[in-house]
């Protein structure tokens, strides 16, 4: 295991939380997610389900998790099946888990090999009334056209037993997992630390005329002397007008002298991620309007980042940033005060420089599963304020991870280098 491990006290917590939320009489069922093939028989690296880790911790392919709190045997109540190692599974991919280890990672007494599933399941399951069944709901799911293990299990269960209800697990967990608790940030905080020593890797490796991808090594060579799973999500080192393209990821052109670098990542550590933007010369000397620019952002962060405290609704908190973002606009001279006082409130003029959201929750996913309701204490948010001047090249985002509290918020990644003279001596010393 490349990360340190996590007591089973926090999934057995979990558990518990989620169980308190199930209808009487029934029982949960939540599986692994596939191993993608890209070609012939190539694989692609293997990510848990994140509802299934957040329950059992359970990092491995081929497993089930079943829960029944309902159950007249207390041997019933919570079952996890796990892949059986044999001979050619050990020589061909190494070991698997053991039922004892999966016992001590998950703290589930119990513990089956996976093809005994179908004969228990049917042992319990005309005795209840219903199942809660995992399905991947989230506002920008976009594997709508790919079915997966979760999705076939939900049509087998439908054919197997039709006159059972069906519940979604995702409802519950949606809830429970937008508040972190103390573990969960303490893995948050590690992916973080990971990625401010990526940055300053990057800011003593940048030179003009040195490739995005090869910043984008720098930063995937710290990643995994670090220990860390993997990249969060494919990172963005986009450098000039690249950086006004929201999500460029190919990283494929050369890094100009006198362009900025937008760099976008984010680290996953045992699951969890960070999530973070900062934007530094090429040359190591920001231009008279780059600093401008990036002055007006980093501005907007700081007085936009204390408005992420508890009770404050989420759309009440955008609607401030936009208005920050707005104003610095005016000052940049890129916007007329006059006409954003006629403006269509329904067509704010500032979009066409600032587009997007900027804060969202994150955790065991980058766009952590929850509702965006009222900001409360526990959560973890983004705040990522931009401005993107296409026509002049520069394209300028910086984020930060916040941990809610109920003083206001802690920014777990405020050791990462973002005042301007500081990137400017890391970079030239």
């Amino acid at each position: 295991m490349r990360y340190d491990s996590i007591s089973n006290s926090l999934f057995i917590k979990n558990r518990n939380n989620f169980i308190s939320k199930m209808k009487p009489n029934t029982i949960a069922i939540l599986t692994s997610n596939d191993v993608k093939h890209n070609n012939a028989d190539d694989v692609m690296g293997f990510t848990q389900n994140n509802d299934l880790f957040y329950l059992s911790g359970i990092d491995q392919e081929d497993t089930i998790l079943m829960l029944y709190p309902d159950a007249y045997k207390e041997e019933n109540r919570a079952i996890l099946f796990v892949k059986e190692t044999n001979e050619h599974i050990k020589i061909w991919d190494g070991e698997k888990l053991t039922k004892e280890q999966a016992t001590k990672i998950s703290g589930i007494d119990r513990v089956e090999w996976l093809h005994d599933f179908e004969t228990l399941l049917q042992y319990m399951a005309f005795e209840a009334d219903g199942f809660y069944l995992g399905h991947n709901e989230h506002i920008k799911r976009v594997t709508k056209d790919q079915e997966t293990q979760q999705d076939r299990m939900i049509k087998w269960c439908k054919q197997k037993y039709p006159l059972h209800d069906c519940h979604r697990a995702a409802k519950i967990t949606r809830e429970l997992r937008q508040i972190k608790s103390e573990e969960e940030v303490k893995q948050i905080q590690k992916a973080a630390d990971i990625s401010v020593e990526s940055f300053k890797r990057v800011l003593k490796a940048c030179q003009p005329s040195m490739m995005e991808y090869e910043l984008e090594a720098e930063l995937t060579y710290n990643l995994v002397k670090s220990g860390a799973t993997r990249h969060a999500f494919k990172p963005i080192v986009a450098s000039g007008k690249n950086a006004c393209a929201l999500h460029y990821n190919t990283n494929d052109n050369e890094c100009k002298d006198g362009d900025m670098i937008l760099l976008d990542f984010g680290v996953c550590y045992a699951n969890y991620n960070s999530d973070t933007t900062r934007c530094f010369p090429v040359n190591g000397k920001f231009s008279e309007r780059q600093k401008e620019v990036y002055s007006s952002v980093l501005h907007c962060l700081k007085e936009g980042s204390k408005l992420l405290k508890p009770g404050i609704p989420h759309a009440d908190y955008e609607k401030n940033m936009a208005s920050l973002v707005e104003a610095e606009l005016i000052k940049l001279g890129l916007l007329n005060a006059n006409d954003v006082a006629n403006q269509d409130p329904k067509k704010p003029l500032y979009k066409k420089y600032f587009m997007h959201g900027t804060a969202h929750h994150i955790g065991l996913d980058v766009h952590d599963v929850g509702p965006y309701r009222t900001i409360e204490e526990g959560m973890v948010f983004t705040c990522e304020p931009g401005i993107y001047i296409a026509e002049e090249g520069i394209g300028c985002r910086l984020e930060n991870d916040y941990l809610i509290t109920k003083e206001g918020n802690v920014n777990l990644t405020e050791a990462m280098p973002i005042e301007i003279n500081e990137i400017e001596s890391l970079m030239n010393n």
